[in-house]
């Protein structure tokens, strides 16, 4: 129980789904008593209109129903209510209402009753005006300075300020730079109305400077005021406050010195009536009304302010004096003299508690047990925390940023790709370059522990893969509940994928104790589409421009029993040689070699390897674990096809750079279009238009340029996106080729894979080379340098831009490969930055590295002998029943003097000779 709460003297809770804000309270004596007790007025969104006299109520007894005078029901919603002297030639008080549309002043009056069923009140129309703009907020006041009543301004949703003296309107003026309409307050001392714009600061317009200047009944006239009659509108003082208002307020209880308060997002304003600062208080929460009122010390102004935790606190200028429990959200709040209590706080929710409470103190009966002393075993202490810290070290030390999944998942996921083609293709395309396109089937599987709700189901595939349905919505789920969905995968696109694999993601709520009504939670799984989805059988070529070749430590194996589906139109019926045509791309070949462990991939395209080469490697893998063999192992000699891969990287960036250059063409010739266009607009407003001197042609012209330009882009991005597509096949080609060089393990080939791959999708913000670059310099820096110079130079900018060309990528990845090459290892541990020394293939120690080969020189293409050594077309001798590769290479040397394993061969072969 909290001693410091606001103790309810009379509440109540209003309608039933009603919604209200700060401006639907009000209170004041409306019905014209002669008493001087308050009567509270509350309007909702519904169009609700109610009047309160509230009056205290014993303890556990109900509030009475007689408490609440009238409740009329309106038209349309309620806006805002004041209470005021609005109407002409009387001295009583009457109550406006604002909605959106229509300004209203209504007369509450009562009839004292002759039974008991008390006093009857009813609601009068005095006059309405009918608002031409829809309304935000209103203010009254006496304007101008007049005496014995009040007049209204309202604020239109489009920055209009529409007075209105008693049942006739006075004039309408537009704030100049407006955009959304802010808090809008009247001060009696200065005649000034009050804003704060949406350029976050507060401004003040004297009545007398509205009221003379240019008339403008629309935004246009209001642009236009300096080119007619009367003066342009300015403000009389601005202040700059840098976050948005939540109200404005300026209390009239001194008419000695005037303060204007304003309760910003994050700080309490008061400021003097000229706009210089007064005091500032800075809150550390969310605040949601607030009141100023008069303060029991001279020269100090009081103010209650309602926040989100349901708080109720009282300032004396910045200090805080009292902190009060709600017991919900106030979004306005008011002080009210009633019969029976004076100063009574009536708060209002955004739901519709009305409450009238007191700041007070109930003294609590409740007293806390006593905790019996006991004194603390340090033996234990020291030993739990011990504990502690070794938990704590594990953690710290495995790095895990992923949390562990249960043993067993409240919900299964598992995905089964057809052994076989579609019968009847599901493909959008039915054929490419006179290929039919095939279509598998995949099902996935979900079945449930428990009882779960909602579960939707996604599939993704990466471009041009598609599928016939990504999402689907799937029933309620029971305790060992199992549903199957279906769909078929397919080439959707004119060039080959770069990945096969499919991710399906579950999402579905899955109850708990403490939530019933479900946590979010997701299941993933992957599938892998055959490679026969995007290729088929085709004859060999002896021929190709690429070539690459892996090698293995066992007898070579026929091939029609590695690829038993593609083996149904080989012609070498031994097995030593088998084709893949892929749909939209090039011809790949896989040739045996008959005496030695090798085996050639070569194509025309180096894109279009990746997939073959991938897919021979798994199928190796399996084969021979099939068979029982353990020691089975892949590798590649070299040498790494650094050329062929920058070319790609090259024709990738050209196309950014052309993307790039299309976007700003587009811009210029779309803000010459605009100014045309006004100008234009300009000639045939005039009365007395003017030759249009050819600007309909330069408009056509323009027009013309811009349809050129857009369709250009498009074809730009078309091509980009492709271009993307055979980058990221590239990219995994050189990934795994220097895993089977390097012998990587399965960590290091996934960070290997993660700074070559870092992006799905190419952006114009974010693109994969700086992405690249940045994260290639991120390990020369961390594992694979070599000094603590390596480690405290900075080989990338901290802001990730389009570079200027791909040179000093070019260099960041030739160093990774070399790093590498001399004994490097990848790793995300930070105690591991110096590499471990490695013996290369040929048994030649690595050389220490010095700190100069971090540095910096302008490093061109042709210029790159210190990372590439280029070797001569090999001669093959003969000799017995063997093949001998006798090689003539001419070793360029850095330096150092030190030969370097990374080569680039002039015949663009990737690999040895067969």
């Amino acid at each position: 129980m909290s001693l410091f709460k606001a103790r309810d003297w009379w509440a109540t809770v209003l309608g039933e789904g009603e919604e209200f804000d700060q401006g639907c309270l009000c209170v004041g004596d409306v019905d014209n008593s002669g008493t001087g007790h308050d009567k509270v007025v509350v309007g909702s969104y519904m169009g609700v209109l109610r009047v309160f006299s509230p009056h205290a109520s014993k303890p556990g007894e109900a509030s009475k129903a007689d408490a609440q005078l009238l409740e009329v029901q309106l038209r349309d919603p309620v806006i805002q209510v004041e209470v005021g002297k609005f109407v002409s030639c009387s001295e009583l008080l009457h109550l406006a209402v604002l909605h959106p549309r229509k300004l209203c002043v209504y007369s509450v009056s009562g009839l004292v009753g002759n039974v008991e069923h008390g006093a009857q009140y009813q609601l009068k129309l005095v006059y309405e005006h009918h608002l031409q703009r829809t309304a935000c907020n209103m203010t009254y006041g006496t304007f101008g300075g007049v005496t014995g009543h009040h007049s209204l301004c309202i604020q239109s949703m489009d920055g209009m300020l529409m007075f209105f003296e008693q049942d006739s309107y006075s004039f309408g003026r537009f704030l100049p730079g407006f955009l959304l309409p802010g808090p809008l307050c009247y001060c009696s001392r200065t005649d000034t109305l009050v804003t704060v714009s949406s350029a976050r600061q507060v401004e003040s317009y004297r009545y007398e400077t509205l009221a003379v200047a240019t008339d403008a009944e629309t935004r246009q006239n209001s642009d236009q005021q300096g080119k007619t009659a009367g003066k342009r509108l300015t403000a009389d003082w601005t202040l700059v406050l840098g976050e948005q208002a939540v109200d404005l307020c300026v209390p009239t209880f001194s008419q000695s010195t005037t303060s204007i308060f304003v309760l910003g997002e994050r700080n309490l304003y008061c400021l003097k009536d000229n706009g210089q600062i007064s005091f500032m208080k800075k809150l550390e929460y969310n605040p949601s009304c607030f009141l100023p009122y008069a303060s029991v010390t001279e020269g100090t102004t009081n103010t209650l302010l309602g926040n989100h935790t349901n708080m109720l606190l009282v300032y004396q200028d910045v200090t805080l004096k009292w902190a009060a429990q709600l017991a919900c959200v106030p979004v306005a709040v008011r002080l009210a003299n009633f019969p029976d209590l004076k100063g009574v706080v009536v708060t209002l929710s955004a739901e519709g508690h009305l409450q009238c409470s007191y700041m007070g103190t109930d003294p609590s009966f409740f007293s806390t047990p006593k905790v019996d002393a006991r004194e603390a075993d340090y033996s234990q202490v020291d030993a739990e925390m011990k504990s502690l810290q070794k938990v704590i070290r594990e953690v710290t030390r495995s790095q895990d940023i992923l949390p562990k999944t249960d043993a067993e998942e409240d919900l299964s996921v598992t995905a089964s790709v057809s052994s076989s083609m579609d019968d009847t293709s599901q493909a959008l395309i039915p054929e490419i370059n006179g290929v039919p396109v095939p279509s598998v089937t995949v099902k996935i599987k979900v079945k449930s522990r428990c009882a779960l709700r909602g579960p939707k189901v996604t599939v993704c595939v990466q471009p041009p893969l598609a599928v016939t349905q990504e999402q689907f919505v799937l029933e309620p789920l029971g305790v060992g509940a199992t549903m199957a969905v279906t769909f078929s995968a397919f080439l959707n696109g004119e060039y080959p994928p770069a990945d096969l694999t499919g991710d399906v993601a579950v999402s579905y709520s899955s109850p708990t104790e403490l939530n019933p009504a479900g946590v979010p939670r997701v299941a993933q799984c992957k599938f892998f589409l055959p490679l026969r989805l995007v290729c088929c059988p085709t004859s060999t070529s002896k021929n190709a421009k690429y070539k690459v070749t892996v090698d293995t430590n066992k007898p070579p194996v026929n091939l029609n029993k590695v690829f038993p589906d593609f083996a149904e139109k080989s012609e070498d019926k031994e097995g030593n040689a088998m084709a893949f045509h892929f749909i939209s791309g090039a011809r790949v070949t896989v040739l045996a070699s008959k005496t030695s462990q090798r085996y050639r991939i070569q194509s025309d395209s180096f894109e279009d390897i990746w997939l073959v080469a991938k897919e021979l490697v798994q199928r190796f893998d399996s084969h021979f674990q099939a068979l029982g063999v353990k020691d089975f192992r892949n590798s590649f000699s070299g040498p790494i096809p650094l050329s062929e891969y920058f070319e790609t990287v090259d024709q990738h960036f050209e196309l950014r750079v052309s993307a790039e250059k299309y976007q700003d063409l587009l811009s210029e010739r779309a803000v010459q279009f605009r100014a045309i266009q006004r100008r234009l607009l300009t000639r045939f407003k005039d009365k007395t238009p003017a030759p249009l001197q050819n600007l309909d042609t330069l408009m056509e012209g323009t027009y013309r340029q811009v349809i050129a330009l857009a369709d250009a882009a498009e074809d730009n991005r078309a091509l980009l996106e492709r271009a993307f597509s055979r980058l990221r096949s590239a990219s995994h080609l050189l990934i795994l080729l220097v895993t089977l060089w390097q012998g990587l393990g399965p960590e290091q080939s996934s960070i290997l894979e993660a700074t070559l791959l870092p992006l799905l999708h190419d952006t114009p913000q974010l693109g994969w080379e700086e992405s690249v670059d940045a994260a290639v310099s991120h390990l020369l820096r961390t594992c694979l340098s070599r000094s603590p110079k390596d480690q405290a130079l900075s080989l990338a900018s901290s802001k990730l831009t389009l570079p200027r060309d791909t040179s000093r990528l070019k260099k960041h990845i030739t160093l990774l490969c070399d790093r590498l090459a001399k004994g490097g290892r990848l790793t995300l541990s930070s105690e591991a930055n110096a590499p471990t020394p490695l013996l290369l293939p040929g048994g030649v120690e690595p050389i220490a590295e010095a700190p100069a080969d971090l540095e910096e020189p302008p490093l061109e293409m042709e210029s790159a002998a210190k990372f590439i050594k280029k070797k001569q077309a090999s001669k093959k001798v003969k000799k017995g029943s063997e093949d001998v590769y006798k090689v003539d290479t001419t070793k360029q040397l850095d330096p150092q003097n030190r030969p370097n394993p990374i080569t680039t061969s002039q015949s663009r072969s990737c690999g040895q000779s067969m």
